[in-house]
Order: C-alpha cells, then sequence, then structure tokens
C-alpha cells in the first residue's frame, strides 16, 4: 500500500514538473522581450584609428578631381512626319572633364555622336548648354565649350603615359549608368593594346585596366596614384555590356596631342609623308610577293616623301615595277595602310621620323620630316 501511495506521488510531482516546464516555456519568451525592450540601447561605439594611408590617398583623389569631372546629358531634335512637330528625344549621357580655364570640356566623341545639343552638369549641380568646338573620330576625342562666368571648377593635372607600367594602381571618376560621380579603382593591366575604330585608323597604345568601367564611364578621366590624368575611359570588353574586368582608356599623350589641335583649329590633322597608298592594291602585293608592309604608289611634288627622295611604284610597258615598300615607322613594323596611318599619328606634324623600306630586295632607313 505504501508503495502505491509513493507511486502516485511521484507521478503528481512528474506531472507538476512537467505543468511547470510548460509554464516556463509559455513565459520564457514573454520575459525575454521584456527584458530586451526595457534595455533596448545602441550599441557602443567602438574606436576605430586611422585610416590606412592607401585609404586616405583614394579620399584625397577623389575629393581633388571631382569637382573637375562633368556629367553630360545629350539630345537629338526629332521632326515629326506626320505632324511635322519638333521636339527633343534624350541620346544619351556620359562623362568628360574640364580642360582648361577657359572652360572646354574633353569627352569621347562617341558619347556627343549624333547628337543635335549636349548640356554640362558640374559637380555643384549648376547646368549649361554647350557648343561643339572639334572632334576627331579616328581617336575617339571630343572638345566642348560652355560659358562659366563665374568659380569654374579647376583642370584636372595632366601627367603622362609614356611612363606607365603594368601594375599601377589607377583610378576612374564618372557617370555610370547615371549614377554620378563614381568612384572606381584598380591596376594597368596592359599597355599598348589597339582597338580598331569605325573609321580608317587603329586606336593605338590605349591602356587596358580592371578598374571599372560601365556606360556612361565614357570620356571620364582615369587617373594615377598622384591624381595625374593619365587617359580617358573610352571602352570596355564586354558581350553584354556591362563591365567584365577590361577597360580600355586613350592615353594621355595621345589626349595631349590631339585637343590642343581641335581647340585651336576644330580638326585635327595627321601627320603625312604626301603618299598614296591603297589597302586592298597592298594586300594584292604582298600576296603575290610574299612582301610584309605598305607599298608606295605615288608620291606627291615636295611632299615629305618627295623631299626624301623616297621612290613610288612605276607603270612601264612591261606592267608595274614596284618602288619602296614601307616596313617600319621608328623601328616600329607596319603590315598595313591601317598599322603605317597609326603609327604616324602617334607623332607631330614637324617631327623627324625614320621609315624603314625594302627597296630592290635591300632594307634601308630614311629620315622623314613629317608635314
Amino acid at each position: 500500500m505504501d508503495s502505491k501511495l509513493n507511486l502516485i506521488k511521484f507521478l503528481r510531482l512528474v506531472l507538476w514538473l512537467i505543468v511547470a516546464m510548460y509554464l516556463l516555456n509559455l513565459l520564457l519568451p514573454v520575459f525575454e522581450k521584456y527584458l530586451i525592450q526595457q534595455n533596448a540601447q545602441p550599441r557602443v561605439v567602438s574606436a576605430r584609428g586611422e585610416l590606412a594611408d592607401t585609404e586616405k590617398s583614394t579620399i584625397d583623389i577623389f575629393n581633388q578631381a571631382s569637382p573637375s569631372v562633368v556629367y553630360i546629358s545629350t539630345s537629338k531634335t526629332v521632326r515629326s512626319f506626320w505632324s511635322r512637330d519638333v521636339r527633343k528625344v534624350p541620346r544619351g549621357t556620359g562623362s568628360g572633364f574640364i580642360w582648361d580655364e577657359f572652360g572646354h570640356i574633353v569627352t569621347n566623341y562617341h558619347v556627343i555622336e549624333g547628337a543635335s545639343e549636349a548640356n554640362i552638369r558640374l559637380n555643384d549641380g549648376r547646368t549649361y548648354p554647350a557648343h561643339l568646338v572639334g572632334v576627331s573620330p579616328n581617336h575617339d576625342l571630343a572638345v566642348l565649350k560652355i560659358d562659366v562666368k563665374f568659380d569654374l571648377p579647376p583642370a584636372v593635372p595632366v601627367g603622362t603615359s609614356d611612363d606607365l607600367q603594368v601594375g599601377q594602381s589607377v583610378f576612374a571618376i564618372g557617370n555610370p549608368f547615371g549614377l554620378d560621380y563614381t568612384l572606381t579603382s584598380g591596376i594597368v593591366s596592359a599597355l599598348n593594346r589597339s582597338l580598331s575604330a569605325d573609321s580608317d585608323l587603329i586606336i593605338n597604345n590605349l591602356i587596358q585596366t580592371d578598374a571599372a568601367i560601365n556606360p556612361g564611364n565614357s570620356g571620364g578621366p582615369l587617373l594615377d596614384s598622384a591624381g595625374r590624368l593619365i587617359g580617358i575611359n573610352t571602352a570596355i570588353y564586354s558581350p553584354s555590356g556591362a563591365y567584365a574586368g577590361i577597360g580600355f582608356a586613350v592615353p594621355v599623350d595621345t589626349v595631349n596631342r590631339v585637343i590642343p589641335q581641335l581647340i585651336a583649329t576644330g580638326r585635327y590633322t595627321r601627320p603625312s609623308l604626301g603618299i598614296s597608298i591603297d589597302d586592298d592594291i597592298n594586300r594584292q602585293i604582298s600576296s603575290q610577293l610574299g612582301i610584309q608592309g605598305v607599298a608606295i604608289l605615288e608620291i606627291a611634288p615636295n611632299s615629305p616623301a618627295f623631299k626624301a627622295n623616297m621612290q613610288s611604284a612605276q607603270v612601264t610597258r612591261f606592267g608595274i615595277t614596284l618602288g619602296d615598300v614601307i616596313q617600319s615607322v621608328n623601328g616600329k613594323a607596319v603590315t598595313s595602310v591601317k598599322s603605317l596611318l597609326s603609327e604616324l599619328d602617334n607623332f607631330d606634324i614637324g617631327e623627324t621620323v625614320s621609315i624603314g623600306i625594302l627597296r630592290n630586295d635591300k632594307k634601308i632607313d630614311i629620315k622623314v620630316a613629317l608635314e
């Protein structure tokens, strides 16, 4: 009998324990919530300490250069065939930067190509209509001008691209996808890249970078770690049209050669030898004779080639007699009309270059002053 009573007491105890645990399980979240509400306070901020030197440097580069970067929006005037109404249709956006104290803006040609109007928005929000000064499609460069009566942002400091090295840090500022004044960073991934333009020229000596460049970055500056301009962001290599780790910039040495001409005359005049050449004929000669280079078909009177006593092809009763075949410019090989024009484009009018030619199966070098 005692064992039976003891069992009943034990079972009652177990039951009460179960009930107590159940009630505790129900009340514990309520109590926990109450405690959280009573003690909900902002966390104590941990001391950060000094920024790293690289971070300080990047911040300084952005703060110094961003006021000189501009946002470009373009539009095109469209006339309705039926109503004859004239309206402006937004065409696109891009980036640019202040070139000098006269309000000249440098950007890519493809940013303003096909547009009838362009507006420039400065870093402080002021917006001005721009007029076109000059373009060089072969270099994907264009110059616009705005009339700012006061407080024009400073020009971007100009560096050089001649001494760039793969691995150098670079910084791109622009307006990708309309997101104003975006800074991206990376390194110089490669040098002396070439891209074919829509014209008869290959854009040479391009800087390849992994700094993120997207639509809208075009025309913006590529800076070195000293905050100097070393290139103009111009293109990306991507099947989707978005950043894929490979971007290209026109080197500043090319920019610094082309832009002054555009400002002064509205157009860029390429250095010339004063010769007639033809890609189709050149390919036929190369194929039939197995000669690499560019055959000179004609030489203009009093031209640089004429003054240097270069020889053109001659038409005789026995056919065409080959004259000089240009194979290099200052030691750099040329194999086509495009590559010859592109190599000559690296020099200024008046500069003397060494032209490597093949004449009567002999290789010789001739000094020629470009005009």
